[in-house]
């Protein structure tokens, strides 16, 4: 039994790890935006081609994932996925043209589409085996890292996107292949055998109310990918230093992680429809307010509002769907990532034929949205 326990740790730990470094390479990547944008004298549109290059790969990558996930393969596709990944980012730092851009893009997208259902596969089986919740602390892990990502550009915003990407790639790179041996252990380790009899469908959920958690789960990964690729473009139009920038999707980051370390607590006290609901309005009202304020200060606030209001959503949704089983967490998953991935690039079509803040209400008001289904989504299904 400790010797089970103690396994089961070891492997929430390693996956702490991986969501942590998954975090700050998307967070690098996004940060020093404007200085791939200006190295490839890219236009709004041009931009949101390399994004939407991305999205695809990911969306590529997902698929991928999705069919090759199983126990056995996912001490490789997490060693791989991780490694891959950071080497994307090393390679985007050496292309200096749209073309090149595409092409490297394209393949970040699919090795992240990978990672992702390679460490969301292994952190609900790992959940499973504690027999309690930890898939936010797991989602806080991510946001941490983020946050040093973030932090990390900010600091080194005197030095080339080409040194921090290639660094930075170099170094998550060999942390992953050197965990390779502590990865093969996630094997069989953490997930325990279905009690017998146990339908592994679970609950049965409404086919209208799985597709309303998924489409609020679209609207909130919309709002992660909008502030992960455009917080620190919309702080460099406002003429914000590269630091300033930087600094949007840190702060954003930052009051994310806090939320998520706080939302356990906070969804058992007022339960998860209430904390969403209030969650998201913070997020609408904070994000309206930085985006029309037009100021440096009031940008950063409403990034950070907006950060700490999303921070409970996709868990409480993924929860939701947690007791229809696994191929309801599955379909809310993939219609989240919908958001995420078409997000950046819809933000920047819309930007191009508009203005970058007449954009990004969008996002705020899909929270908004957010806040007024929260109820419906999240009531408890009748067993």
């Amino acid at each position: 039994m400790n010797r089970a326990t103690d396994s089961v740790r070891r492997s929430r730990g390693l996956l702490t790890g991986y969501f942590f470094g998954l975090g700050a390479i998307m967070a690098v990547w996004g940060a020093r935006m404007p200085a791939v944008q200006q190295a490839a004298h890219l236009s709004t549109a041009q931009l949101s081609l390399v994004l939407l290059a991305a999205a695809l790969g990911m969306v590529a990558g997902l698929q991928a994932g999705g069919r090759l996930t199983h126990p056995e393969r996912l001490p490789a596709l997490l060693t791989c996925g991780a490694a891959g990944l950071a080497g994307c980012l090393a390679l985007l730092g050496r292309c200096d043209s749209l073309p090149s851009l595409l092409v490297a893009a394209l393949a970040f997208g699919i090795t992240h589409g990978v990672l992702d259902v390679a460490a969301n596969s292994a952190a609900v089986r790992c959940q499973n085996a504690y027999g309690r919740p930890i898939m936010s602390s797991l989602h806080a892990a991510y946001s941490l890292g983020a946050l040093a990502g973030a932090a990390l550009a900010a600091v080194t915003a005197h030095t080339t996107h080409h040194t921090l990407f290639l660094t930075t790639g170099l170094i998550l790179a060999g942390t992953a292949l050197a965990a390779a041996p502590a990865t093969r252990m996630l094997t069989g380790t953490d997930q325990p055998p279905a009690p017998t009899g146990q339908d592994a469908a679970g609950v049965s959920l409404p086919s209208a109310r799985l597709w309303l958690l998924g489409a609020l789960a679209a609207a909130s990964l919309l709002g992660e990918g909008a502030a992960a690729d455009w917080a620190a473009v919309h702080l460099h139009s406002l003429d914000a230093s590269a630091a300033v920038s930087a600094a949007a999707f840190a702060l954003y980051s930052a009051a994310m992680a806090a939320g998520r370390l706080t939302g356990d607590r906070l969804t058992a006290t007022f339960g998860p429809a209430a904390v969403v609901r209030a969650g998201a309005v913070l997020a609408a009202a904070g994000l309206t307010t930085g985006v029309l304020a037009s100021t440096t200060s009031m940008a950063l606030a409403g990034w950070a509002l907006f950060g700490l209001g999303l921070s409970t959503t996709v868990p409480c949704l993924i929860s939701a769907a947690g007791v229809g089983g696994p191929g309801a967490v599955a379909t809310v998953a993939v219609t989240g990532y919908l958001g995420l991935l078409a997000g950046p690039a819809l933000i920047g079509a819309i930007a191009s034929v508009t203005t970058l803040p007449t954009a990004l209400l969008l996002p705020a008001l899909l929270a908004a949205t957010v806040a007024a289904l929260a109820h419906r989504a999240l009531e408890k299904p009748t067993p």
